[in-house]
């Protein structure tokens, strides 16, 4: 169900992720204080595999960061947005990048503990993937995630994606040499299996 209304000014949409109050919408500069706030609730948690709490660390690196994909929205070569419930920001979703021209796009997540076992990352991506499919024309969307981060390949296998091979020690965070495990999903493929669980 999308809803609209005004929020500080700015008009915004919302998308339920179900009947427990949890909604997906645009994440952009004017939440800095907002997203800080949530990084910082979150910053051991979700820096465990993914960089974004070490690329905000003050107020300015996250209006920084958030205007980096305010930039590749309006290039429609990225988005972002941010899972909120009720009314709370407890985590996000992400087109990583995103190419109309070639067809593809990288999704990506996080979340904070605290809202972690409900389905929330599963139901956002959702979301993007039927929109990068149906209104975009994407053919092939990715993951991609760290071997360690059992939660996230869970989700991979939960969006029906397959995984396609390991990119071993790519990724450098925290001073651990992380493999990177490779998924997607093509559109055909995701049309089937969302046809079939309706």
């Amino acid at each position: 169900m999308r809803r609209s209304r005004v929020e500080r000014g700015n008009w915004v949409f919302a998308i339920s992720l179900g009947d427990e109050g949890a909604e997906l919408r645009p994440l952009e500069p004017w939440h800095a204080g907002e997203y800080l706030a949530h990084m910082d609730r979150g910053r051991e948690y979700i820096g465990r595999y993914v960089s974004l709490p070490d690329r905000t660390t003050d107020l300015a690196s996250t209006t920084a960061f958030l205007q980096t994909y305010a930039d590749k929205a309006a290039a429609d070569t990225g988005r972002l947005y941010g899972i909120w419930s009720d009314g709370v920001l407890v985590g996000g979703v992400l087109f990583v990048t995103f190419d109309v021209t070639s067809g593809t796009c990288e999704v990506g997540c996080w979340l904070e503990e605290s809202a972690v076992g409900r389905g929330l990352i599963t139901r956002a991506i959702r979301v993007l993937i039927d929109w990068a499919v149906e209104q975009r024309g994407i053919h092939r969307v990715e993951w991609i995630a760290s071997s360690a981060n059992t939660p996230s390949l869970n989700v991979a296998k939960r969006l029906g994606m397959v995984r396609e091979g390991v990119q071993r020690e790519s990724y450098p965070h925290r001073g651990v040499r992380h493999d990177m495990e490779v998924w997607s999903v093509l559109a055909p493929e995701w049309r089937r299996q969302r046809d079939s669980t309706g």
